[in-house]
């Protein structure tokens, strides 16, 4: 995990959430899908690590 990229990929929201690829792509559009309302530009299954974990409630990542 690359932490250091503004972005996530699918999978490493999979792997911080504990779920399937497949349910964090669906994570991904809808959290992109938000974004895209406040005209936000996005890039598909990536969404902002800042925004995601905003949008989960994490105020400070445990490292390591």
């Amino acid at each position: 995990m690359n932490t250091n990229s503004r972005f996530m990929h699918a999978s490493e929201v999979a792997e911080e959430l504990g779920i399937s690829v497949a349910h964090a792509y669906k994570i991904v559009r809808e959290l992109n899908k938000e974004l895209s309302k406040d005209e936000y530009l996005t890039i598909s299954g990536k969404v902002s690590r800042d925004y995601f974990y905003e949008k989960i409630y994490v105020k400070q990542r445990r490292e390591g």
